[in-house]
């Protein structure tokens, strides 16, 4: 990603503070100019009493979710919420500049709801396919 991305013109990464997206952040940009910023509004959906269950077992209730919290934790609707709060605060500082987003699924889905108008519902319900490149979106 790094190699890819470096010459993009990226201004800035924005990467959630957990591990996983931190880790990827540090290989991709460790050398460079580009400013890696950690926020915590990029973290996946707060699966409380379920956080660590296995990938399956979440997708399978997911739709469940999209209003009720998982017990301890949040809905996917906060969850979206919550990332579409960082999305709504780039243009302070980063108008018309291009940024990179390395977060979790919720922020794939608050990305698809915020730029595409896509319902939370319909974002939570669909099946989501990895793509090894990446996706861009333009706000506003």
């Amino acid at each position: 990603m790094g190699r890819r991305r470096r010459a993009d013109g990226i201004a800035a990464v924005f990467c959630s503070d957990l591990r996983r997206s931190v880790e990827t952040a540090e290989i991709a940009f460790a050398t460079g100019d580009i400013p890696v910023l950690l926020d915590w509004r990029l973290r996946e959906c707060d699966f409380g009493a379920l956080n660590g269950s296995p990938g399956a077992q979440l997708s399978a209730g997911r739709t469940q979710h999209v209003d009720r919290p998982y017990p301890g934790g949040e809905s996917h609707r906060q969850a979206v919420r919550r990332v579409a709060g960082l999305l709504a605060d780039l243009p302070s500082r980063w108008d018309g500049r291009r940024v990179m987003l390395i977060g979790h699924l919720a922020t794939y889905r608050a990305l698809e709801h915020v730029v595409h108008s896509r319902p939370v519902e319909d974002v939570v319900a669909a099946e989501f396919t990895w793509c090894p490149e990446g996706w861009e979106y333009r706000l506003g």
